[in-house]
């Protein structure tokens, strides 16, 4: 098996998303996260330019360099979607810290293992922060759109290790 595990997202929320319905003066958005091999897709909130998505996807990863980029859309009854802005989910300093997984037991609940600051090279609005929680390593993004006037979206991120796949060891 070439899988290497699972990316677990949650899209949780979109802040000021731009209006894409002149008309009814709101916007219907949806998230597709997009790697070379998969598609995964939240559903529609109707006429919110701040959704709470609350979805989950899960997308079997098997090259760790693979890019997964988020995209916003606008739902149309008629004709295409009207794409909102993209971004990209930077995995590097998540990986780094979830390697470490098996020397983490003993560290308290909710212990910060990581800070990731925004910069030129990620898509990060805000600080991130990588956490240990319940023997699960999170990392919380908000992440600003490019390609667009406004918007940003809340995911968090974890990752899942397979039975029988390599996951995130090195030396399997």
């Amino acid at each position: 098996m070439d899988t290497l595990g699972l990316l677990r997202i949650r899209v949780r929320r979109g802040y000021n998303l731009i209006v894409r319905d002149k008309i009814a003066s709101s916007s219907d958005p949806y998230v597709v996260i997009t790697t070379t091999q998969q598609k995964a897709k939240t559903n529609v909130v109707k006429k919110n330019c701040n959704p709470e998505w609350c979805d989950e996807v899960s997308l079997s990863i098997k090259d760790l360099n693979d890019p997964i980029e988020l995209t916003v859309y606008d739902k149309d009854t008629l004709g295409a979607d009207d794409p909102m802005g993209t971004a990209e989910i930077d995995l590097k300093p998540y990986l780094e810290a979830a390697r470490l997984r098996k020397e983490l037991q003993e560290l308290p609940n909710g212990c910060a293992l990581k800070k990731v600051q925004p910069s030129g090279t990620n898509d990060l609005a805000d600080e991130s922060r990588i956490l240990w929680e319940n023997g699960r390593i999170t990392q919380d993004m908000r992440l600003k759109l490019r390609n667009v006037e406004s918007g940003e979206v809340l995911i968090q991120i974890e990752w899942v290790d397979i039975p029988g796949c390599k996951g995130l060891d090195p030396d399997f």
